[in-house]
């Protein structure tokens, strides 16, 4: 490769290490950000772990939470945490 070959993919890869840092420092703003918005609904009574887990459910579509439910609700059964495995629909 030229020099002038060296140059372009050295600024290229600068250019690409620059925006990842700064990428990483604005997913850093957003993540405290998130934490702060935990913290104040944690002070209004809020349980954040249950929080948490409803945010994680919506992020879901309907069908893979009702797959996802029979599943736990048959490992539950087979486990004896449920009193029968669930009917079908």
């Amino acid at each position: 490769m030229s020099d002038a070959a060296h140059g372009v993919a050295r600024d290229q890869l600068r250019a690409f290490v620059e925006r990842i840092e700064r990428l990483e420092e604005e997913k850093k703003t957003i993540a405290d950000d998130i934490k702060d918005v935990y913290g104040e609904a944690k002070s209004m009574g809020f349980d954040t772990k249950i929080l948490k887990k409803v945010i994680a459910l919506r992020k879901k579509d309907e069908q893979e939470r009702m797959e996802e439910d029979l599943i736990l609700d048959t490992y539950l059964a087979a486990l004896g945490m449920l009193e029968s495995p669930p009917a079908d629909e």
